[in-house]
């Protein structure tokens, strides 16, 4: 089944905890003006009422914006607005492994999260190439999906309070 703009961004609010308003100043951080109104529609499902589908702009200013409120803009770099390219699964897992500065252990241990098996340094680094490199690989849907699970369980279980202990 493949994933859509607005599956992602649907995952990954969930797994962040982002609220509407936070999704709309990332947006805005990215260089996409969007209607904290339009983001209600963007997370409904596709047979819901009101379903907007997440278009390739706005899910890059999205990111690009996750990446500057985490990290920062870079220096003497210009906020551009997002161009209209396709984004690929490969340009998702980049943009959230900047935003969220995580190594390749960090990704190894978040796929583990989620069973995901047999992924190996060398087949992460794979995804990570540019296009058109001899040893790039297609990010698919299933493993962008065991990504994102893997990331939920990692970033709920972190910021759920300590149980206390049973004497």
């Amino acid at each position: 089944m493949t994933m859509t703009n607005n599956d992602i961004i649907r995952r990954i609010r969930y797994a962040l905890d982002l609220h509407d308003t936070k999704i709309v100043e990332l947006c805005r951080l990215g260089g996409h003006d969007l209607a904290e109104t339009s983001v209600a529609d963007l997370l409904k499902k596709e047979e819901e009422e009101g379903y907007k589908a997440c278009s390739d702009q706005i899910m890059t200013s999205f990111l690009d914006g996750l990446i500057i409120d985490r990290r920062g803009c870079k220096e003497n770099a210009p906020i551009q607005a997002a161009v209209a390219s396709p984004i690929t699964n490969n340009i998702i897992l980049k943009k959230l492994r900047i935003a969220l500065e995580l190594q390749e252990d960090d990704l190894l241990t978040i796929l583990k999260l989620a069973n995901a098996t047999g992924i190996t340094k060398a087949k992460m680094s794979a995804l990570f190439r540019k296009e058109g490199h001899k040893n790039y690989k297609e990010c698919g849907n299933q493993f962008l999906r065991s990504f994102l699970k893997g990331l939920t369980l990692r970033q709920r279980e972190s910021s759920r309070p300590a149980r206390p202990e049973r004497s």
